[in-house]
């Protein structure tokens, strides 16, 4: 059934965001939109940070409006990483399966085996100050793979990145929520993100969270909230491909 945003409205001081909109299971969703205008907003409110001022949240037919962050289906990755800098990169990452690090020998096997299928094998004993900022964001992965919650929110935790390791982390992500079955909702300023990951795109503009459309139709025709923020870099009859070489 996926997951459900039923008529909610989030009030912060004088900014206000409404969606009412259902994404599919699986589905994998790009968030787009100028700065400002509640992109982070709404991924706080699914992911319960924030509490809307109406409506309810559901995920497969559940409400989850009330519950507390931790007790939700919801992974999230931040652009700081959310790093402990006291602790190793094997015992952050072995915080997705308990706070307290209290872990079996079999848990910290578990945590060995997501560091090496983020392909950070062998530096589960470095700290974050000793990783560069792409090793971080896949320590901040790999914690996520091992909590293999059904709903996985990316708040532009790759942002920092250079290009080509952004496109590589990217096409990590996608793989880990396709082998989990997880639905993805990714926060992104780039439209050429966007493209990378493919299937749908919902609009946060002007108070509003669009529901999700195919990315490709959006990035070729936008609609003028999309067009404005993006000027001439999707401009109508824009490709898919033509959008993700842009420069």
């Amino acid at each position: 059934m996926g997951l459900t945003l039923d008529d909610v409205l989030v009030r912060l001081g004088d900014f206000t965001l409404t969606a009412d909109f259902s994404v599919p299971d699986r589905a994998m969703v790009s968030v787009l939109g100028p700065s400002g205008a509640g992109k982070s907003t709404l991924l706080s409110t699914i992911a319960g940070f924030l509490r809307p001022e109406r409506g309810r949240i559901l995920f497969d037919g559940q409400d989850i409006t009330d519950l507390a962050p931790g007790a939700r289906p919801v992974s999230i990755l931040f652009q700081d990483a959310n790093l402990f800098p006291h602790l190793t990169a094997a015992q952050n990452v072995g915080l997705g399966l308990r706070p307290d690090l209290r872990l079996s020998s079999e848990d910290w096997a578990r945590v060995d085996e997501a560091l090496a299928r983020v392909g950070l094998a062998g530096l589960g004993a470095r700290r974050p100050a000793e990783l560069s900022g792409g090793q971080q964001g896949r320590v901040a992965l790999a914690r996520a793979l091992l909590r293999r919650r059904p709903l996985l929110l990316l708040d532009e935790p790759f942002s920092a990145l250079g290009p080509a390791l952004r496109a590589e982390m990217l096409d990590l992500v996608a793989e880990i929520a396709q082998e989990a079955g997880s639905t993805l909702l990714m926060v992104s300023h780039d439209p050429r993100d966007a493209a990378r990951i493919g299937g749908l795109a919902i609009v946060v503009a002007e108070g509003r969270a669009s529901p999700p459309a195919p990315v490709a139709t959006l990035l070729a025709d936008p609609p003028e909230a999309l067009r404005r923020y993006l000027g001439a870099e999707t401009a109508p009859g824009t490709s898919r491909d033509q959008a993700g070489r842009a420069s």
